[in-house]
């Protein structure tokens, strides 16, 4: 996967502040601060959502057949 460093980071920012304009470019910014938290939040909630619908440790604790199946090893 590819890596970037301090000097590509500062090639981007010196780049999109030559393109944007000194003036927008912390408009720029914060907007995108904003869509890269409302994009986190989503998936963290997505995320928190599969945890809740898939939660095997209550599954397996309130079926004693698959306890059963577990200990004896056969499926």
């Amino acid at each position: 996967m590819p890596q970037i460093g301090w000097l590509e980071l500062l090639i981007i920012v010196v780049v999109a502040i030559l393109v944007i304009g000194p003036k927008d470019f912390p408009i720029v910014l914060r907007k995108l601060g904003s869509w890269s938290n409302r994009v986190k939040k989503y998936f963290s909630d997505v995320q928190s959502n599969i945890n809740e619908i898939t939660n095997l440790d209550d599954i397996k604790n309130t079926n004693p057949a698959a306890k059963k199946k577990k200990i004896d090893g056969k499926k």
